[in-house]
């Protein structure tokens, strides 16, 4: 295949899976955008409505690492496919009289085919980029979700103000099918099987599982991911609910409000990704580009979030809001980028969903741990506050132990030289 048709080939499967993405981050938010709507129809409490928020990440992890997994063996145009589907068939329940026992149960589904979907929509685009030119088609992935937050929380809103939340959730079932049958005309798989940048050390065809989960570059992109994602799974179940009950805005009023964060988020994570991968084009190393510039964005965020309570106003609450769940968003760019750059080829999609699979706990317990502060609290804003410095603190630590630990050429190097040097014995290595 020659270069032109192969560039042409790897930027059509990066607007699909921006698309992908951006259905997979409105499936996502949909449910906080109803919270109060559904809340006051099936008469749940706070800590309850948590638990919806919460219950999405109850098999995301698990499903995140087996299918993770898979696609080492399996082509992932036929995991993209399968998740596809999954996304739809469990929208369209809704569309009818439910109760909380079946949002539970539908949003725990859907987590389950969701738990995948960034890992394997990287693992796939990787196949088309070498690492040298890899961070810009990740950032557009990546922002397919803050895209997809920005397009569909106005529109999504607007159907549940003049129609119901019920139909919310419908037309984003229409929407991942019409998806599945485009990926199922279009979508192909990448034939390149090694991405070395020029002169760099890489590590043996395969390391043992255990060497590469302890290493500190991998585990400190892994605490500052943990970090965001406390932030973006509060956000997607609570900030439509902040707004409303804490600062006592209109449900008609919220969806351009809403849309904020993933709007500043698209600026933050396309720009955050040029600009890393201008300053790796410019000799700067990975540890700058990428370790100590992904961790700062999620440290940043997080002093946003805990001076928020702070703020005098009602913007001024709104804008820290924003920027501490926008920025941090550098990291989903930066963190798969990492470990990428140190991972066998062979390996690489298992360990960037095991990676998915232990960020994203932060999403099992955020939800819940703020619908219990919340209903534990003294007024509805008292309980957002504290949730909001509690979600600051936690992405503060992650960032600074990312920043701390990140360096992606010293652990390649020492892959590397371990392999040469049969520094493999005695541990598995799949």
């Amino acid at each position: 295949m020659s270069k032109a048709r192969t560039a042409i080939g790897g930027w059509t499967i990066v607007a699909l899976l921006f698309l992908f993405m951006l259905i997979n981050f409105a499936d996502k938010a949909v449910v906080g955008l109803a919270a109060v709507p559904i809340m006051h129809e099936l008469k749940i409490t706070p800590k309850q409505f948590g638990l919806i928020g919460s219950g999405f990440f109850l098999l995301f992890p698990i499903s995140a690492v087996v299918v993770g997994f898979a696609v080492n063996r399996v082509r992932t145009r036929w995991a993209l496919l399968s998740m596809g589907l999954v996304w739809a068939l469990t929208q369209f329940p809704m569309l009818g009289s439910v109760g909380f026992a079946a949002i539970l149960l539908c949003r725990v589904a859907l987590g389950a085919g969701e738990g995948p979907a960034y890992p394997v929509a990287l693992h796939a685009t990787y196949k088309w980029f070498p690492n040298e030119a890899r961070t810009l088609p990740t950032a557009i992935v990546a922002q397919g979700g803050g895209v997809g937050i920005l397009v569909a929380l106005p529109v999504l809103n607007w159907v549940i103000v003049h129609y119901s939340w019920h139909w919310a959730f419908g037309v984003l079932g229409i929407a991942g099918l019409l998806w599945t049958v485009l990926w199922l005309a279009l979508g192909r798989e990448g034939a390149l099987a090694e991405a070395a940048t020029a002169g760099a050390a890489m590590p043996a065809d395969r390391l043992p599982y255990g060497r590469l989960l302890r290493n500190p570059t991998i585990v400190g992109s892994w605490c500052a991911v943990f970090g965001a994602y406390w932030g973006l799974s509060l956000a997607l179940t609570w900030q439509a609910a902040f707004m409303i009950k804490g600062l006592g805005l209109a449900q008609g009023k919220i969806g351009l409000l809403s849309a904020l964060p993933p709007a500043v988020g698209v600026v933050a994570v396309i720009g955050g990704g040029w600009l890393s991968q201008l300053l790796l084009s410019r000799g700067a190393t990975s540890r700058l580009a990428r370790g100590l510039f992904g961790g700062a964005c999620v440290a940043a965020g997080g002093i946003a979030l805990l001076v928020m309570p702070a703020m005098p106003s009602v913007a001024l609450k709104i804008a820290m809001t924003t920027l501490g769940i926008a920025v941090p968003s550098v990291i989903y760019v930066v963190s798969p980028a990492v470990v990428g750059e140190i991972t066998p080829v062979a390996q690489r999609g298992a360990l960037l969903a095991i990676g998915t699979a232990i960020s994203t706990t932060a999403g099992l317990l955020s939800p819940f741990i703020m619908g219990s502060v919340i209903e534990g609290a003294a007024t509805p804003l008292a309980g957002f506050d504290t949730g909001y410095r509690l979600c600051g603190a936690i992405m503060l630590l992650g960032g600074l132990i990312g920043m701390a630990l990140m360096n992606p050429e010293r652990e390649a190097e020492r892959f590397a030289a371990g392999a040469g040097n049969g520094g493999l014995s005695g541990e598995v290595a799949d």
